[in-house]
């Protein structure tokens, strides 16, 4: 893998447009970040130094060279390794558009992270592409897999009003759904694919591995702007709508069932051939898995400064400054355990929506242990699955759940 593109960018004007992102994101699937060789990582610096001079739109050449050059620089993280600066992650802060159009937008991206998962899985079972040889699975565990994927795309096709391709084939299914989304892929799509693979190895599952932790990044960006709504309809009173609104987001996070399926197809070889080079991120740092967890309740003490708060210090930061949770809402209108049992969405949707996140702790559990045995500490010393064994009954909302639970039947 030549340079001499990205040397010919150099040479000329800086525009953004111009930016070999093919080839150099054809070389990071070549070597694998963790191997990416010098004389590429120093081009990529001087590319990066010279932004200020970059003429075009450079927001996202910013952030693909600052994704890219994240173990260069010693500052290789969760957020980095996923490339989560590329995408579209909806901010329950910043998040102005209707509901309605953010679920669309996470829907529709979902459907292209998951859909390009399928291409990379059909392109290297039919060898018409070779990126990420290392450690291919066996044609039995591919259609497996594509059978998982399928079935994680379906309750998003079906809310885009797309035809879901169920078939008693799993390739056929496959080609199938690659098909309908490619005609529907814009090359702003394209860019997006391409910008957020940047593997730090060469093992082919990888590409699995990053595209699933991604698409749970997009789900629960969503259920943080979800969760902020509600927690504004029960400080309206409007405790109905935010049953409603409970309801759904119990919903969307069962739909990720398929998900963990498909990641359970990874091969544990594998899973630990790539792992040797993702120390430094952890799932732990995962900002959006911690703004639902707190939006529901505020941490207790002990669990806001330990090691999964200090991995997000701006959320850390923002329960010290009074953020408040969908609880501390519902004790500021004084809603006791009788208001709540005398409305019976609101009770549903707390019951659903715990029922569903535990179920969610317990299955990624069960799949780290899987993995990385009972006792494994996590990658950057974090704690693994005892810490994930630990945490599996936390407290989703205070004792009002089990009076919703009751009230419920």
């Amino acid at each position: 893998m030549n340079t001499d593109a990205l040397r010919h960018w150099l040479a000329g004007p800086p525009t953004s447009h111009r930016f070999p992102y093919e080839q150099t994101i054809d070389a990071f699937h070549h070597y694998g970040k963790h191997a990416m060789p010098e004389d590429w990582l120093n081009l990529l610096k001087t590319a990066r130094d010279r932004l200020p001079t970059v003429t075009g739109p450079r927001e996202r050449l910013a952030a693909f060279l600052s994704t890219a050059l994240d173990k260069a620089d010693n500052r290789f993280d969760y957020r980095s390794y996923l490339a989560l600066p590329l995408l579209p992650i909806p901010d329950p802060d910043t998040a102005g558009e209707h509901t309605d159009r953010l679920m669309v937008r996470r829907d529709r991206h979902h459907v292209l992270l998951l859909a390009d998962l399928i291409g990379f899985e059909l392109h290297a079972l039919d060898g018409t592409r070779n990126p990420l040889p290392q450690l291919r699975p066996s044609a039995p565990v591919v259609r497996k897999r594509l059978r998982h994927a399928v079935r994680a795309t379906v309750p998003a096709l079906r809310r885009l009003s797309f035809a879901t391709p169920l078939d008693d084939d799993p390739l056929s299914a496959a080609r199938r759904l690659t098909a309908m989304v490619c005609v529907d892929r814009s090359s702003a799509d394209r860019m997006t694919l391409r910008t957020t693979m940047l593997p730090v190895s060469t093992v082919h599952d990888e590409y699995l591995f990053i595209r699933t932790l991604q698409a749970f990044e997009l789900c629960f960006a969503q259920l943080a702007v979800d969760l902020t709504a509600v927690r504004t309809a029960v400080g309206d009173n409007r405790l109905p709508a935010a049953g409603n609104r409970l309801c759904l987001a119990a919903t969307l996070l069962r739909e990720t069932a398929p998900m963990w399926s498909l990641l359970a197809t990874m091969q544990p070889e594998a899973f630990h051939a790539f792992r040797e080079n993702t120390d430094g991120a952890s799932a732990i740092q995962s900002r959006a898995y911690k703004l639902v967890e707190s939006l529901c309740r505020t941490p207790d003490p002990q669990r806001l400064h330990s090691v999964a708060y200090r991995s997000v210090p701006d959320v850390q930061a923002r329960i010290r400054g009074g953020h408040a949770s969908i609880d501390d809402t519902l004790d500021a209108i004084r809603a006791d355990q009788h208001v709540i049992a005398s409305t019976p969405t609101l009770a549903d949707g707390m019951r659903q929506f715990t029922a569903a996140l535990r179920q969610w702790r317990r299955t990624h559990h069960r799949l780290a242990v899987r993995m990385l045995g009972t006792e494994t500490t996590g990658t950057g010393a974090t704690p693994g699955t005892p810490y994930l064994r630990q945490n599996l009954d936390t407290t989703v909302f205070r004792r009002r759940t089990t009076t919703a639970h009751r009230a419920t039947g």
